[in-house]
């Protein structure tokens, strides 16, 4: 589109109109060169006109929103402790808990040095504690949407001054059959607002949408449909289902991966597949759906710590996790959606980086293959099995290996293992060596 391309030109954040309190917190994170999405979206916000955003995951499109709404609501900000001083100004929505609170971090870490106040609220948690928030008043809400709707139910927020609203990660909250409680959402918003539509994938459905609830939208596509992302390495073993579980332990010895994210396609397969790999005394967390946000917060932050080498993971519980250098992503299981191996293996070869994606293939995964294949319009790599070096023998003293046949049968078999084992330090009636 030519008026999004003339303003790709941008070079660095200073090139963006963005205010000296952003700049600094921009700075402090170790930013220096907008991403692609980001010089083309954050423009377009700051001019004020409706978006359709299309960029792989892993490209900085939370930045390319949060920003430029921070601009535009810095003239409210204010250090009043009236509620009624802090209404909400600008509404997230995320599909799940780790995106929503991903996000918020990333609000919080760029609105440091801005007298903002923002919040997150989503399910499997008390909402005590969002609800006292809300009371106070905040300007950015970051929110899944079934738990917003059960806020509003409440009495505890007011949208009627929502001049910003953004949909993440859009075509995820589709697939999850939020459409009901975001056009329940939308009812309750001011028809006169801004509003930005991001999303890895663009869908009929999609395109409906902001059809129906964008003004005149300009669309920015930063990758090309339906790609994977171009620096992440894609391979294939194909194996046999029984041998998945073997399969997987020589990828991690044999490519001598730190950490990886498992993916199956189930709740029941990632808990299995934990568990299996807890017998083989692997370290191993599990996050899906049915786990406690506690449970998947403290799987997640192992994982981020280096404490937790394998993750294993379903698609819509690692949907917007960001994990820096995550050097390997792991299809267990192939999605039954194309989508999906798309948004899996953009968790790896993030901002730039260059990042692995392996996919173990059974016979009864042919056709998976075959339409992920013609989803990203490539053929993918399929390679022999690497097999994990041999650990070195045990070196056999000198003394043993000159023992010829005829000697090891005259000595007592007790002999003959005191000098093929190394001497045995004992300690004296003292209890030092």
């Amino acid at each position: 589109m030519t008026e999004s391309a003339a303003l790709e030109a941008a070079s660095s954040f200073e090139d963006l109109d963005l205010s000296r309190e952003i700049l600094q917190a921009v700075t402090e994170l170790g930013y220096t060169t907008p991403t692609p999405i980001q010089k083309q979206a954050i423009p377009l916000v700051l001019s004020g006109r409706d978006l359709l955003a299309q960029a792989q995951t892993g490209t900085g499109k939370t930045a390319a929103f949060a920003l430029p709404l921070l601009q535009r609501i810095q003239p409210h900000a204010n250090t009043s402790t009236s509620p009624a001083r802090h209404p909400v100004r600008a509404l997230v929505l995320a599909p799940t808990r780790e995106l929503a609170i991903q996000v918020h971090d990333s609000v919080v870490a760029y609105s440091r040095y801005l007298p903002l106040r923002s919040t997150v609220v989503y399910g499997g948690v008390g909402m005590d504690t969002q609800e006292a928030a809300l009371r106070n008043g905040v300007e950015i809400l970051v929110a899944t949407p079934g738990r917003l709707l059960d806020h509003a139910g409440n009495k505890t927020l007011q949208l009627n001054q929502v001049q910003f609203l953004v949909l993440d990660e859009a075509d995820r909250m589709l697939d999850m059959g939020f459409l009901p409680d975001l056009k329940r959402i939308l009812a309750l918003l001011p028809k006169q607002r801004q509003t930005l539509l991001f999303s890895a994938t663009f869908s009929d459905e999609i395109t409906r949408l902001a059809q129906n609830y964008l003004s005149n939208p300009l669309k920015v596509e930063v990758a090309r449909r339906n790609t994977a992302a171009e620096t992440v390495e894609q391979v294939v073993h194909k194996v046999r289902e029984d041998d998945k579980l073997d399969a997987l332990l020589d990828v991690v010895r044999a490519r001598g991966l730190p950490q990886a994210l498992v993916f199956t396609r189930t709740k029941i397969s990632a808990d299995k597949l934990g568990r299996r790999l807890q017998r083989r005394g692997v370290d191993v967390a599990v996050i899906h759906g049915d786990k406690a946000q506690v449970d998947r917060i403290t799987a997640l932050d192992g994982f981020k710590q280096g404490r937790v080498k394998l993750l294993v993971a379903t698609d819509i519980a690692a949907r917007g996790l960001d994990i820096a250098e995550l050097p390997c992503v792991i299809n267990f299981e192939l999605p039954y959606s194309p989508e999906d191996y798309v948004h899996r293996i953009g968790r790896t070869g993030r901002a730039g980086a260059s990042g692995l994606a392996i996919s173990l293939v059974s016979p009864e995964e042919e056709k998976l293959l075959a339409g992920v294949e013609r989803f990203i319009n490539r053929s993918l790599t399929v390679s022999p099995l690497p097999r994990p070096e041999p650990p070195p023998r045990a070196s056999v003293p000198q003394e043993a290996q000159t023992l010829s046949g005829p000697v090891r049968q005259r000595l007592a078999p007790r002999q003959v293992c005191a000098l093929l084992l190394p001497p045995v330090q004992r300690k004296d009636s003292a209890g030092e060596s």
